[in-house]
């Protein structure tokens, strides 16, 4: 068999009779020969005759003969490069030696010199070493000017300059070019004749190679090592391509040769892409490695290959020769690395098949080994490795953090919301974890708005891949589930850095776990919540819901519903998911108001809304005089609407909320279907005019304090367009005489350093005498002594500093520490049992949270309810620090599912009872994360209680708790919430438990019919009140992107006041401050609060049997400037009696039945207060209640109508439970409201 490509070629061996019609022969006799035979066989015999230095035949050219012999000149070409390369290395050879025999003939007088300067040391004089010193001089000197030299070389190649850099690139994109050539003239004979001033390509190459014999020059004098330099590759393959063109241009011909070496260059293709800061990556640099250092290999044998086929051996006369193009050799070496041999092409030459031997043996090893290492580096590459390509005219926000297929999914289903206007956003995911199989399908099922990039925002490259700087936003997803919250904080902190060092002024909004780690994003220069930057921390949320429940059961379940998209669910039975799922489809939206509304007050604004527009409006932002923003929540009469006032309301979608700002007085004002009120044409006068002068002035002049009418700063003109306001608008029959006192107490106020952007402050002045009548408590008097309580000395210190929260002096654990005798002893009632499990090594989950909302200052101090926390005495040491400032908190040390700790703190007395654990996250199992709540829940549920508050009011008046006694105003029921006469059963206990996995509550409730598959919203605990899961705040995320305001509104309701101002005073002290009190500390007071009150009794007494929730709603607000915007009631209550539902055409209004409780957003002026102490919460111990909202538009009308309770009926409530859910704005309202 033949080598090369041979494997299998051994029986298809050809003989080669390729004969070039350029040899020239050089017998005379054969040119005259007659025949062809005889020609030939002449020819023969005279070449097998000829003379020795004739043997030799070459092809040349005809068109330019420089040899009339044919002789070849291969040899000089190569002696060209042999002479250079050994001739150098004799030099560098021979220069060492000497400098070698030197140095040591040195070494040998220098000892015998300083042994004579020794010895004669004394005898010399200094002017006989002058000599000497001037010859080391000049020999430093010119050693200066070699390194200086030298150095500049080394400069010049060494890339880190950009000179250096240039002629990197150049050198090797040179290279490249020769190589080129080389493919170009390869398709020519090995040797030829040509003339150097016609062929172009030669001087191309030519040109070439003095560049590169300069850069060699550069090289040699920058090498340290000379020996090393000049046996380098690069050095060999400039001694093997450089002289032969030089001999080229002397001889007038040209020799394929070694030319192919070039290719060995491609070796540094790494090197220059790196130099050009194109491969960053340890896996990009590695595979162009073996990419360039495989093609290198494989083209330069095949260049060998050629030259030695298309030449014959030299001993066979190059007789033996083929014709071979570049190509084909280049193909052969590759059949023959892969070891396929097809044997259609092969070695002819001893010395072809020579290399080729040796060539197997390498590479086939490097085919072996660099080819499957090539594949896997591609096949490795990251799938989602690519960068985001930003479409014009479309955002696109940056989701990071915690990336899963629940918070993935929990996510994308609240951010692509179809009530939501078109989300014209493009989310882009970036995780450095590949997605698996079901995530992936999930973003396939997105594709048009979702992408997703494997990288870490940690890296700045995978932050320039997603296009952050451009981005609308960056959200951070936390894992709610963590064993350790502290570390996972960490690591949200640490990608917010990150983000922000790369681009300061992306908006980022992070989920936290620890209320305690958002001090540390204070730290970051560039957060700036004014900006939209927002953190929204689980714990402080979860707990601050769970505390506003303490105060009206059910309220975390509506304001959970409020912020979660959700569509509406149409059932036909009439049931109870029926009406608590149209409260569920509505959310909280923001819009501006219409100019129609300007110089308005906010009830008149929220009336007309209501009845009109079928909205409901809970807040405002109000911009001062300094066009500082605030969040107002329900503020009173005195307030007029301005311009562009952004209104918070409750609606079903968003397209709901824009009848608000396409609201107008002279296009709308008979229209009865909300639906017909679009858009319009009309652009009345007086606004126009009034928004010149920018409406300063449009409740009451702040220069002169008078109202508009009478004030002399404006222009009768404009005072005549504000009379024509007012006759269109009759504003409630209210006086606004006080209207400068009021505005000035409100400005007086510490200025807010809100940007339009993000708001914090909420509350409202009610100073004016004559906002509405005053509601007393039993007595048509005030109770004497109230204004002494309100008015305490002004040096002690009661609240914090900033006048939020009730404060106290910190107090040693061991002073509130209670046994369990003394516990039993204090009897306990209306107040707040918190069961927390937990040790000393739990995470601390941070109580601060709960109790701060149960401090506010918006409360009286005799309205607070007191704390008692039950569990371990360990855990709670750890809490206290951030807990001792805060009045009436105790502590029993003991276990939530003891009994006799729960009796001990009279558990059936509490106003509620919340179920909190600290080791839900250390199970592994997602089955019994919660099972600690679950037991202590079920444990409290079967407890049995005698009939106690019986005995002690029959025995002892002055023994009974606080509440229960409804003769003493002092005892009367707090928070319009009447104590019911005794609990029984510990199913009665109002309890609220904290879970973690959404579908252990199908545990909490043994007798419900939730099947486990159903979502937390859905189930009858939530519903109830009862439960409470953190994944409920996943909504918030994609809410405060939308609408910022929301998460402010949101934190306002529920933290009782905390302020960014305070969360700074707290990363700075961790811990509250005591303050004295001031006029702007007790203006913080005076705040809106939510209230529970009764419709048993009290001034809705009238709406309780069967009245309309439309007459509710404008009662309260007309009459007591409250906001009634959800009820709380039995659940299939109206069941009992078959003929209590009858359905009308003609209203679609929410009747109320006497066990109902109206959800009242009110403020708390002095008169406010006295009212809202009047009225009261029939709790019905036996039964649990149920926010009850109206139909949609497209349902079915109905009038419940609901007979007043008996005592039979009364006690057949036990059966039933109850739901809360929201109410939702209701879309026809009788004529009479």
């Amino acid at each position: 068999s033949s080598g090369g490509g041979g494997g299998g070629g051994g029986s298809s061996l050809r003989m080669s009779s390729n004969i070039h019609a350029n040899h020239l022969s050089l017998d005379a006799s054969s040119s005259s020969s007659s025949s062809s035979s005889s020609s030939s066989s002449s020819s023969s015999s005279s070449s097998v005759h000829e003379p020795k230095m004739d043997a030799l035949i070459i092809p040349v050219t005809m068109e330019v003969p420089c040899d009339s012999r044919g002789q070849r000149m291969w040899w000089a070409f190569l002696a060209s490069s042999m002479v250079t390369f050994f001739g150098g290395l004799f030099i560098i050879l021979l220069w060492r030696t000497l400098k070698y025999l030197w140095t040591v003939c040195c070494h040998c007088g220098g000892k015998t010199k300083e042994a004579q300067k020794i010895n004669n040391g004394s005898s010399q004089v200094d002017g006989t070493l002058k000599p000497v010193d001037e010859k080391e001089e000049a020999v430093a000197a010119e050693v200066g000017w070699m390194t200086s030299v030298k150095d500049w070389a080394g400069v010049m190649i060494s890339a880190q300059t950009l000179t250096g850099r240039v002629l990197v690139v150049l050198v090797f994109a040179l290279s490249i070019g020769a190589l080129v050539i080389y493919f170009i003239d390869s398709s020519n004979p090995i040797e030829s004749c040509q003339n150097f001033y016609k062929d172009f390509t030669l001087q191309i190459d030519m040109a070439f190679n003095v560049f590169f014999l300069l850069y060699f020059g550069l090289r040699f004098i920058a090498a340290n090592d000379k020996l090393w330099f000049w046996l380098e590759v690069n050095s060999v393959v400039d001694f093997f391509t450089v002289p032969p063109v030089f001999v080229s241009v002397y001889l007038n011909r040209s020799w394929l040769g070694l030319r192919f070496l070039r290719a060995l260059r491609l070796i540094q293709f790494s090197e220059i892409l790196q130099f050009l800061n194109i491969l960053k990556t340890s896996n990009s640099i590695k595979l162009v490695n073996l990419l360039s250092i495989f093609i290198s290999t494989w083209l330069t044998a095949a260049g060998f290959i050629h030259l030695v086929e298309n030449s014959g051996d030299p001993w066979e006369n190059f007789q033996n020769n083929q014709a071979l193009t570049y190509w084909e050799c280049v193909y052969l070496l590759m059949v023959t690395m892969s070891t396929v041999g097809y044997g259609d092409v092969y070695a002819k030459t001893t010395l072809g098949r020579l290399f080729m031997v040796f060539f197997i043996l390498g590479g086939l090893a490097m085919f072996a080994s660099y080819v499957p290492e090539i594949i896997e580096l591609i096949g490795n590459r990251k799938k989602y490795g690519g960068s985001y390509s930003a479409v014009s005219g479309r955002k696109h926000i940056v989701v990071c953090g915690h990336i899963t297929l629940e918070s993935v999914s929990n996510f994308l289903k609240d951010f692509l919301h179809k009530d939501r206007d078109d989300v014209n956003v493009e989310i882009v995911f970036l995780h450095n974890i590949s997605p698996n199989l079901e995530l992936e399908a999930l973003f396939k099922r997105h594709f048009t708005q979702v992408e997703f990039y494997q990288g870490s925002v940690l890296n700045p490259h995978d932050l320039a891949r997603v296009k952050i700087e451009s981005a609308d936003a960056c959200l951070i997803l936390a894992n709610k589930y963590c064993a350790d919250p502290d570390a996972e904080d960490a690591s949200n902190i640490m990608r917010v850095i990150s983000i922000k060092n790369y681009h300061p002024k992306i908006r980022i909004i992070t989920q936290m776990l620890q209320y305690h780690n958002k001090a540390h994003l204070l730290n970051i220069p560039s957060w700036n919540w004014k900006e939209g930057d927002d953190a929204i921390c689980l714990a402080e949320l979860k707990l601050g819901f769970i505390a506003q429940s303490c105060l009206a059961q059910g309220l975390s379940t509506m304001l959970a519903n409020l912020f979660s998209m959700r569509s509406f669910i149409k059932i036909e039975e009439d049931t109870w998911q029926k009406y608590y799922l149209e409260g569920v489809s509505n959310e909280m939206y923001t819009e501006y108001l219409s100019s129609a509304f300007v110089g308005l007050s906010f009830p008149t604004v929220c009336e007309l809304c209501f009845v009109k527009l079928k909205l409901l409006m809970i807040a405002i932002e109000y911009k001062s005089a300094n066009r500082e923003s605030r969040i107002l929540i329900n503020p009173g009469n005195h307030l007029k609407i301005q311009e562009g006032t952004l209104g918070f309301f409750i609606a079903s979608d968003a397209k709901e909320v824009k009848r608000a700002f396409f609201y107008c007085k002279a296009c709308h004002d008979d229209i009865t279907d909300p639906k017909r009120i679009k858009k319009c044409g009309c652009k009345r006068l007086i606004y126009s005019k009034m928004s010149i002068y920018k409406r300063m002035r449009r409740a009451c002049c702040f220069d002169c304090g008078r109202s508009e009418r009478d004030c002399s700063c404006m222009s009768g003109r404009v005072r005549g367009n504000v009379d024509t306001l007012e006759r269109a608008f009759p504003l409630s029959s209210v006086s606004v005489n006080d209207c400068s006192t009021s505005f000035r107490a409100f400005e007086d106020e510490q200025p807010s350093t809100l940007s339009p952007k993000k708001k914090q402050r909420n509350g409202g002045m009610r100073n004016s005498p004559n906002s509405s009548p005053k509601l007393m408590r039993h007595d048509p008097l005030l109770i004497p002594g109230n204004d002494q309580i309100d008015n305490m000395d002004s040096n002690v210190k009661k609240y914090d500093s900033t006048g939020m929260f009730h404060w106290c002096a910190p107090k040693e654990i061991e002073k509130v520490i209670l046994t369990r005798s003394e516990a039993a002893m204090t009897v306990l009632s209306g107040h707040v049992v918190v069961c927390i499990f937990g040790d000393v090594s739990s995470a601390l989950i941070g109580l601060r949270n709960l109790v701060m909302p149960l401090r506010a200052s918006n409360f009286h101090y005799h309205e607070l309810k007191h704390i008692v926390f039950v569990g371990s005495i360990e855990y709670l040491k750890r809490e206290w620090e951030t807990l001792h400032n805060f009045p009436k908190v105790s502590i029993l040390p003991g276990t939530p599912l003891s009994r006799a700790d729960l009796r001990a703190v009279n558990i059936n007395l509490c106003d509620m009872c919340v179920i909190l654990s600290a080791n839900q996250n250390n199970i592994d199992d997602t089955s019994l994360q919660d099972k600690e709540c679950i037991l202590a829940s079920l444990n409290i549920k079967s407890m049995q209680f005698d009939d106690s508050i019986g005995v002690l009011q029959a025995n002892s008046q002055g023994f009974t708790p606080p509440g229960m006694d409804r003769s003493s105003p002092d005892n009367s029921p707090v928070h319009g919430m009447l104590r019911q006469p005794s609990i029984t059963t510990g199913v009665n206990i109002p309890i609220i438990t904290e879970l973690v996995n959404d579908t252990n509550v199908q545990f909490l409730d043994q007798d419900d019919d939730d099947d486990p598959d159903t979502e937390l919203y859905l189930t009858q605990p939530f519903a109830c009140g009862t439960a409470f899961a953190v994944s409920v705040l996943d909504s918030l995320m994609s809410a405060t992107y939308f609408n910022d305001n929301i998460l402010t509104l949101i934190r306002t309701l529920v933290t009782g006041g905390a302020t960014p101002e305070l969360e700074a005073l707290i990363a700075e002290e961790n811990a509250l401050r005591g303050g004295y009190s001031t006029p702007q500390t007790l203006a913080n007071r005076d705040r809106c609060r939510v209230a529970q009150l009764a419709l048993l009794d009290g001034p809705f007494a009238d709406l309780g049997d069967g009245g309309c929730y439309g007459d509710l709603f404008c009662k309260a607000l007309k009459t007591y400037n409250m906001l009634c915007f959800g009820i709380y009631r039995l659940r299939d209550a109206h069941l009992s009696t078959p003929s209590q539902c009858t359905k009308s055409k003609k209203s679609s209004s929410v009747h109320s039945i006497p066990s109902t409780a109206n959800r009242q957003n009110r403020p708390k002026s002095r008169e406010s207060r006295d009212k809202q102490n009047a009225t009261r919460m029939n709790r019905m111990g036996q039964a649990e209640k149920k926010w009850f909202t109206d139909e949609p538009d497209n349902a079915y009308p109905r009038n419940i109508q609901i007979k007043p309770m008996s005592t039979h009926m009364a006690n057949q409530i036990n059966q039933y439970k109850s739901t809360s859910s929201l109410i939702p704005p209701i879309r026809e309202v009788e004529d009479e409201c």
